[in-house]
């Protein structure tokens, strides 16, 4: 089984971070309005920082990916375990995708879709660009290479 990169934590951190802000603003906000000390708006945010950091590293620890003969296989999940299997005949197109925070500690992610239900989208993160560039290649290649062997 494949592993993330490791910065892949600062992403999910930094992620973590923006959220605890945006509650932390709003926590200040309630504390302003209901005449609450700012420090407990502080407390929620510094706590929410916390948990963030240890879901990060617990997250990567679990996430794991794996092609195999026929399809994709990954395990990930902290509280909840999730295990995806997606046969190679069943997805429809892939991408690679870099969001801000990825771009800026290098990071990049794969993106499978499949057919399906709506939203039926598998994303792998934490790759390099290359390596984000080359599974998208490969996933593809799998791809077409099962459409056919399907094919009546």
């Amino acid at each position: 089984m494949n592993r993330l990169d490791p910065r892949v934590r600062l992403v999910w951190v930094a992620r973590s971070l923006l959220g605890a802000g945006v509650l932390g603003v709003g926590a200040a906000v309630v504390a302003r309005v209901f005449d609450a000390p700012l420090w407990a708006a502080a407390g929620i945010a510094t706590a929410v920082v916390l948990l963030a950091v240890v879901h990060a590293v617990l997250r990567y620890r679990v996430w794991r990916y794996e092609l195999r003969e026929d399809a994709l296989y990954l395990e990930r999940g902290v509280l909840t375990q999730v295990r995806t299997v997606v046969p190679f005949v069943r997805i429809q197109h892939v991408d690679s995708s870099r969001s801000p925070v990825e771009r800026l500690v290098g990071l990049g992610s794969t993106v499978v879709y499949t057919a399906g239900s709506r939203g039926a989208d598998v994303t792998i993160p934490g790759l390099t660009p290359r390596g984000a560039d080359q599974l998208r290649e490969r996933l593809k290649q799998l791809a077409i290479a099962a459409d056919s062997e399907d094919a009546v």
